[in-house]
């Protein structure tokens, strides 16, 4: 108990400092393709605001903090989070999903993680700049967001069980491709009955809402994949470092 209590312990720390590395990352990718359509969806508030005769809404913080010091902050510490949780993970995992190496452990938990997490309640609620929603629905459209995340991280978690049951009488690949077809058409059902949100306004640029989204999934993208080869990288090496040192320290017969 006390040795798992350590590995566990050491692949938190590890997924948390992993987690700053795609933080990073992730941030400079989120300024470089991300703030650009922010800064076009404030222009637009501004300019519709202005044709409706009504002053701007007062910023609490400026646009520069905000996009800088603010955007750092908020994409490192979700970066850490998030890192934790993965080490958390793979600790759990491993060993449970078949023989999977540490490295290929981290990579296909990765590779899920992004299809549950993000890209599947994307498809229902994708993420828009300013200006292509309503200010007043802000909590409403959060709270949605937020359920099918739950809903299709729950889902994820039990098609991953009925692949390990299944597999025993129907092959590994078989019941791989029925748990996720089953997730997929579950979590279909549930994106189609819950509520819509299609309040962009009909001037907004296509353009903007589309480089936005791109570069929101994009984003996603950078933190999950560092997250899935450099942590899977750095504990197989650990892995495998442990095991030259027990065979230097054992004894000869």
């Amino acid at each position: 108990m006390a040795g798992g209590t350590i590995v566990t312990r050491t692949l938190l720390i590890r997924g948390m400092i992993v987690g700053v590395v795609a933080g990073l990352l992730s941030l400079v990718f989120a300024y470089a393709f991300g703030e650009p359509g922010i800064d076009s969806g404030v222009a637009f508030e501004d300019q519709a605001a202005h044709a409706a005769g009504t002053a701007p809404g007062m910023e609490l913080v400026s646009r520069g903090v905000q996009s800088t010091i603010g955007l750092a902050t908020a994409v490192v510490m979700y970066g850490v989070a998030i890192g934790g949780l993965f080490g958390l993970v793979c600790a759990v995992a491993y060993g449970r999903l078949g023989r999977l190496s540490p490295r290929a452990l981290a990579a296909t938990l990765a590779v899920v993680a992004y299809v549950v997490v993000v890209a599947v309640p994307f498809v229902k609620y994708p993420a828009n700049p300013p200006g292509a929603n309503e200010p007043s629905t802000i909590s409403d459209r959060t709270g949605l967001y937020v359920a099918l995340i739950l809903i299709s991280v729950t889902l994820g978690v039990a098609a991953v069980a009925a692949a390990q049951r299944l597999a025993p009488r129907i092959g590994a690949w078989a019941a791989t491709l029925t748990a996720a077809g089953s997730y997929l058409v579950l979590v279909g059902i549930i994106e189609f009955a819950m509520p819509a949100v299609n309040e962009t306004p009909a001037g907004f640029p296509a353009a903007v809402l589309w480089q936005f989204r791109l570069a929101s999934l994009g984003t996603q993208a950078v933190l999950w994949a560092t997250l899935g080869l450099l942590f899977g990288w750095l504990t197989e090496r650990s892995l495998r470092h442990d095991r030259q040192v027990q065979l230097v320290g054992a004894p000869l017969n």
